[in-house]
């Protein structure tokens, strides 16, 4: 496994506990149905998995470890979801048996592996013939915002420079059908979706949450340990996002890359 760049300070937690399966899987809703089993990758916090075990049968949650994993069964315990269980697995070595799923879904997950193409080999493979593996990543390169701003720039040279130093791909969104031909897929659906910030309060959400990132989670500690910038660097970067939070005309856009592979 590659490093995953973000942690889980709780700056990292309040990002992913935003995301819900109409922000963050409108693409593979519509193909959904109430028998169906669904395996859910990288499930994090579990805001979306929860959301998706609503609409299932039967739900298996994976993160990487026990911590990660928890995170998820505490959600589904707060939820009330009783239609969830949990396993700590690796996706490039899936230790569960062939055809097992009708769906199985990743978000954010595939630009922070080591091998992506492996990763959708073992999710087709669980995956039933006729079934689709769903996922969804960003895309960095792909960011866009306004007003224009150097500490902005900088923040984003930087992330990549650490995603890549952690083995992942921060460009992933639009990699993704490239990975799943590469995979063996042949049955292919690609879409691609956006987050939008850009109202007070929301540009004060995405700015707050990106300062803190940039200053106590582990992609600070990381610049800061390789050399890569200092805390002084990592504080005006924090400053600038706090800047463009304020601006009345502040906007910020990110682009995902989504696919639906049939098995």
């Amino acid at each position: 496994m590659s490093t995953y760049t973000h942690g889980h300070h709780e700056s990292v937690l309040r990002s992913h506990r935003w995301r819900t399966a109409e922000n963050s899987a409108a693409y593979l809703l519509p193909h959904l149905r109430p028998e169906q089993r669904l395996l859910d990758v990288g499930a994090g916090p579990g805001t979306i998995t929860i959301d998706l075990a609503g609409r299932v049968a039967q739900v298996t949650a994976t993160e990487i470890g026990e911590a990660e994993v928890d995170l998820s069964r505490q959600a589904a315990e707060a939820g009330g979801a009783t239609n969830v269980d949990f396993r700590v697995e690796d996706v490039h070595a899936l230790s569960i048996q062939n055809d097992a799923y009708d769906v199985v879904h990743a978000h954010q997950v595939l630009q922070h592996v080591a091998d992506p193409v492996q990763a959708l080999r073992e999710m087709r493979r669980v995956t039933r013939p006729g079934g689709i593996v769903a996922a969804r990543d960003s895309d960095y390169a792909g960011f866009v915002w306004w007003p224009e701003s150097s500490e902005l720039t900088e923040w984003l040279r930087l992330y990549r420079d650490a995603a890549r130093a952690n083995g992942g791909e921060p460009d992933a969104g639009r990699r993704l059908v490239s990975w799943a031909r590469a995979a063996g897929f042949a049955d292919i659906t690609a879409t691609s979706s956006t987050w939008c910030f850009a109202d007070p309060e929301n540009r004060a959400w995405w700015g707050g949450m990106w300062a803190d990132r940039f200053t106590d989670s582990a992609v600070a500690r990381q610049l800061v340990d390789s050399g890569d910038a200092t805390t002084a660097d990592l504080a005006r970067i924090a400053d600038g996002w706090r800047s463009w939070a304020a601006a009345e005309d502040g906007w910020f856009s990110v682009v995902h890359g989504e696919i639906l592979a049939r098995a």
